[in-house]
């Protein structure tokens, strides 16, 4: 690819809560010449109008060919869920030859992407999952913290989005997923079974104050242990805002755990309903924290934190930073390198707290952080 040509992107989902704001984000980038892909062409073009005439495309993921795709860059997977997902836009890629980038939550779909791995050498392009939230901002930041440690023991990250902020049946969906299902967590030193959703206690979020947290099934359990070695815990924990809507899922896992239902996502569509009619409720305050505690070069004990606060409903862009940073990485002249892996280790965090400060989100490394709570 031509490093003078436009970088030609394709988002496949452009109009769901991350899709549209990645193309938001990349929509008055030089450089860069976006596709709009999804299902509706109405949405769509409502979308294109709004960012200044983008092409548009409808493309369902599942069915998507090779022929769809070839005349693309990148594609950016945007559309979701990803538990349980069918590979094809991946299948696909790999025929077109054409760089994939997703914002994939499942556990099994990042952990294992490198099935893939010797299909996206052969093909020469990259397979990348989980650029988002996690793995790659939460990976960013504790690379930046541990920096120089000699021992990682308890790593707990948490994400708490503000009552306001848009819902997708996509992410609500995820969720369901899980809810009273067994999760695998690395706890006390070994892994063990616990049910999804289940409670974790209270937060500090700092400036959006305590929240309730509950155990969420994501990459981001098997990729720290993965990276960090941690030798004691790591956790990924959640939270809704309203405690009426956590506690109440929380209620609502004990069928699934019980065995007298399979899964809530059959009911996503009620329970989404349920929650935009409380959407008014609460605020538009979401936060993200990242601790760790271990060793330091010495041998000392230490400890680091950091903190996102998002007002003004800012929230939702953070999952897609990642996603910008590597276009735009790739429409400087950087390429990935062959293979399919996860989005782990790949960025730095200046590069992810730039994008925070082009925004106007806060986040900062607390000086003084309370003691990650030692697993049981």
């Amino acid at each position: 690819m031509s490093t003078e040509a436009p970088l030609t992107v394709l988002i496949v989902g452009a109009t769901g809560v991350f899709g549209s704001r990645l193309a938001r984000l990349c929509a008055g980038d030089a450089g860069l010449r976006l596709t709009l892909g999804g299902r509706r062409r109405e949405p769509l073009q409502a979308l294109a109008v709004e960012l200044g005439d983008c092409a548009v495309q409808t493309i369902d993921r599942d069915r998507a060919s090779a022929a769809e795709l070839e005349r693309f860059d990148l594609v950016v997977d945007c559309a979701g869920p990803f538990q349980g997902s069918a590979t094809n836009l991946i299948e696909q890629c790999l025929a077109a030859r054409v760089d994939y980038i997703d914002l994939a939550d499942g556990r099994e779909w990042v952990c294992t992407i490198d099935r893939f791995d010797a299909a996206a050498k052969a093909a020469g392009i990259a397979v990348v999952a989980g650029a988002s939230s996690i793995p790659a901002l939460s990976h960013a930041v504790l690379d930046a913290l541990t920096l120089g440690w000699s021992r990682v023991d308890d790593i707990r990250i948490g994400i708490f989005p503000g009552n306001r902020a848009p819902r997708g049946r996509a992410v609500v969906e995820a969720i369901l997923s899980y809810v009273g299902r067994p999760v695998r967590v690395f706890s006390g030193g070994e892994w063990r079974e616990i049910p999804g959703w289940a409670l974790d206690g209270r937060v500090d979020c700092g400036a959006a104050g305590k929240r309730w947290a509950s155990v969420c099934d994501t990459p981001e359990q098997e990729l720290l242990v993965r990276r960090y070695r941690p030798t004691r815990s790591a956790e990924f924990v959640a939270g809704l805002e309203l405690p009426l809507l956590h506690l109440g899922l929380w209620l609502l896992s004990w069928p699934v755990r019980w065995g007298l239902i399979r899964s809530l996502r059959p009911v996503a569509g009620v329970l989404l309903w349920i929650a935009q009619r409380l959407r008014p409720f609460g605020s538009d305050r979401g936060a993200m924290i990242v601790e760790v505690a271990g060793a330091d070069a010495t041998g000392k004990s230490a400890r680091a934190d950091w903190r996102l606060d998002a007002t003004g409903n800012r929230g939702p862009y953070v999952p897609v930073f990642a996603a910008v940073a590597l276009i735009r990485r790739i429409r400087d002249g950087w390429r990935p390198k062959p293979g399919a892996y996860p989005c782990s280790g790949m960025l730095d965090l200046g590069e992810l707290e730039a994008l925070l400060d082009e925004l106007g989100i806060d986040h900062s490394i607390v000086p003084a952080p309370p003691a990650i709570r030692a697993a049981a």
